[in-house]
């Protein structure tokens, strides 16, 4: 059993940047492929980021490739997303996954978190 709480939303002007950690609670965080998702109002979630279990490997969506990073800190138990150069666009609750799964698909994930707001005004 994982625990997730997301943290970091807000409200940021276009162009501005955000970070959003995800602590995660247990001692098996490591053994865990994480995600980053959201969904808009009236619009479907989506996989926005995933991570692999070391960090070797990460996937983004084409929209987010290039201002979006993924990173996680295993002995922490927290995985990142660094949003930088945001857009009205990525206005949406942002929440945070955990996958048993080596490299999950989007319906793969077993844990969310609750959510964190973010909000980009024009």
């Amino acid at each position: 059993q994982v625990q997730l709480v997301e943290s970091g939303g807000g409200l940021v002007q276009a162009g501005g940047s955000l970070r959003l950690s995800c602590a995660a609670s247990g001692r098996t965080f490591s053994s865990y492929a994480m995600g980053w998702f959201r969904q808009a109002p009236g619009k479907e979630r989506e996989c926005i980021a995933g991570i692999n279990r070391t960090g070797g490997t990460t996937y983004y969506l084409r929209s987010v490739k290039g201002r979006f990073t993924i990173s996680r800190d295993n002995a922490a138990n927290t995985v990142y997303l660094q949003m930088n150069s945001l857009k009205p666009e990525d206005t949406a609750v942002y929440y945070c996954a955990a996958s048993s799964r080596t490299w999950p698909a989007d319906y793969e994930y077993d844990y969310w978190g609750q959510g964190t707001q973010v909000t980009v005004s024009s």
